[in-house]
């Protein structure tokens, strides 16, 4: 078997996994990260999801180094797309004109630009990129991760890496099980939190709904496919709370919960100048074709886009019949092909059922654009993945930290160990046991570094949506930036502790090697507090 040595190993190549390795690298160590996928990024890439931040994004909020993908990004439009004269010059260029976020844009552009940003070491040798594997072992030495071994996704060729620390920024926790790290899953019960929304018991099963994104345009010609396998049950689906059949423009309003019904106008002729993607005033979803859109046709030379493209993650693909992890192999893998199957049914009502505002059924020039995606199939890379095993923190973060009817005018708690800040609703989909939305309004919160540190093991570390939250705060913590902000601290983390030779739990517990590490994040460009203002 292949073995390799090196000093930060990073399972796992989403955004999480991108900022731990470039943090890690810019603090002067090798890195070898590792992906399951054809592209890095997760939720941004793979999984085709257009970025959910906060209202505040373009003047803080969120860490330098997230806000230089953000500009390049952007930039990456100016340089190489014929954008009209007037987008070119809008200072926050949104590509897509999408409601959802003030930066919607097509996934291959972000993973250009992510691309790039590790493009140096690479050359230089010191970050190795293993892709596609995954992790299937870990060797243990005391409370210490020795080595993880990985596994080609393809053709099972396996690899054992050793590393002085392990940063797990998988979707799903998968080295927690596999290094015999504790942690939890599904809801908490309310007896352990204390959370207003928690249930009375614990129910570890009961996770967020999955989804199987996609890219469509509409364009002249009938582009219908053939219909799905299933198509006839999920016609007929109707969950209990969500006021009629699953496929249709009817759903709950997640804050609310009243029954609303939502419009769908393919290639409307709006002006991308004009929208205003701010959670605040406008959560953006009444018109699902330009709630997610990721290229406005306007924005660019007249007739270069045949039409706009819509990334499709509605309440409709959610799937919720079942998890797809801590259950068997075979039972992941089966409902995982029933969400992608729920996608593909939801593709052909789209196409031949869904009513239209002139009366008509169906819209026969929707065309999945797999190409956009980076697929022969048309849907996404990856599901997205909303909630994931959290680890037993020496902190974790509940519901009474940040609740905005529980902290009210005294805003988000404050951490003496803060690492970071975030601001989304507690935004939890519906879930595999039954439930309705759960959205919350939420404080602008800071990211302790105490939800980073495991109880037990030492050298690993979180990166991700398996950090120290419950069921109820990965609402808000899951989040692209926040994502980001975790990953580059556990990045810098490891490098600091391997500079210093301390560990992770001792910069906590000593209040000198604290300040020392916390300094460093505020030079990265990595704030540790918010200015005065209120959530939503």
């Amino acid at each position: 078997m292949k073995e390799a040595r090196t000093e930060i190993l990073v399972v796992g190549g989403g955004l999480g996994g991108v900022a731990a390795a470039l943090a890690a690298l810019r603090a002067g160590r090798r890195v070898i990260m590792t992906e399951e996928f054809d592209w890095i990024g997760g939720q941004l890439t793979s999984q085709a999801v257009p970025p959910d931040e906060h209202s505040w994004v373009e003047q803080f909020g969120i860490t330098a180094s997230y806000r230089t993908l953000r500009q390049e990004i952007r930039n990456y439009y100016r340089e190489h797309y014929p954008l009209t004269e007037r987008s070119r010059q809008w200072r926050d260029l949104n590509p897509g004109a999408g409601w959802v976020s003030r930066l919607c844009h097509e996934p291959r552009v972000a993973l250009t630009v992510m691309e790039g940003m590790l493009a140096p070491y690479r050359g230089a040798g010191r970050l190795r990129v293993l892709q596609p594997y995954r992790p299937v072992g870990a060797e243990m030495d005391a409370d210490r991760v020795r080595a993880v071994r990985l596994a080609h996704r393809d053709n099972g060729d396996e690899i054992i890496v050793a590393a002085s620390y392990v940063i797990d920024a998988t979707e799903t926790g998968e080295l927690l099980p596999l290094t015999g790290t504790e942690y939890v899953t599904g809801f908490e019960p309310r007896s352990m939190t204390g959370e207003p929304s928690a249930p009375e018991e614990a129910q570890p099963l009961n996770m967020q709904a999955v989804s199987i994104c996609f890219a469509v345009d509409h364009v002249d010609g009938d582009q219908t496919i053939d219909k799905p396998d299933r198509y006839d049950f999920w016609r007929s689906y109707e969950p209990a709370f969500w006021g009629g059949p699953l496929l249709g423009w009817k759903s709950p309003h997640p804050r609310t919960l009243e029954i609303v019904e939502r419009s769908f106008t393919p290639n409307p002729d709006d002006d991308p100048l004009l929208v205003d993607a701010d959670q605040r005033r406008n959560p953006g979803d009444a018109n699902l074709w330009t709630f997610r859109r990721i290229a406005a046709r306007r924005n660019f030379t007249d007739g270069f886009y045949a039409s706009d493209i819509c990334l499709v993650n509605w309440p409709m693909i959610d799937y919720f019949e079942g998890p797809v992890f801590e259950i068997p192999d075979d039972q992941a893998r089966g409902h995982l092909k029933a969400a992608e199957g729920l996608s593909r049914c939801v593709f052909y009502w789209l196409q031949t059922e869904a009513p239209r505002t002139d009366g008509g059924i169906g819209f026969r020039g929707l065309r999945l654009r797999g190409d956009v995606t980076g697929t022969e199939h048309g849907l996404a890379q990856a599901p997205y993945i909303r909630e994931s095993r959290r680890i037993k923190a020496a902190y974790t973060i509940v519901e009474q930290d940040l609740s905005l009817a529980v902290r009210g005018e005294r805003g988000a708690i404050n951490y003496a160990d803060s690492v970071g800040v975030g601001m989304y609703r507690i935004d939890l989909h519906p879930s595999t046991g039954g439930d309705n939305y759960i959205d919350v309004g939420s404080c602008p919160f800071e990211i302790p570094l105490g939800a980073l540190l495991p109880q037990r093991v030492t050298n690993l570390l979180p990166a991700g949506k398996n950090i120290g939250t419950t069921h109820i705060t990965n609402g808000c913590y899951r989040l692209h930036p926040v994502e980001w902000n975790i990953g580059e601290v556990a990045g810098l983390l490891s490098a600091h502790c391997l500079e210093r030779g301390t560990t992770p739990h001792a910069v906590r517990e000593n209040k000198d090697r604290l300040v020392e590490f916390q300094t460093l994040l505020e030079r990265q460009g990595i704030e540790l507090r918010w200015p005065e203002i209120k959530g939503y």
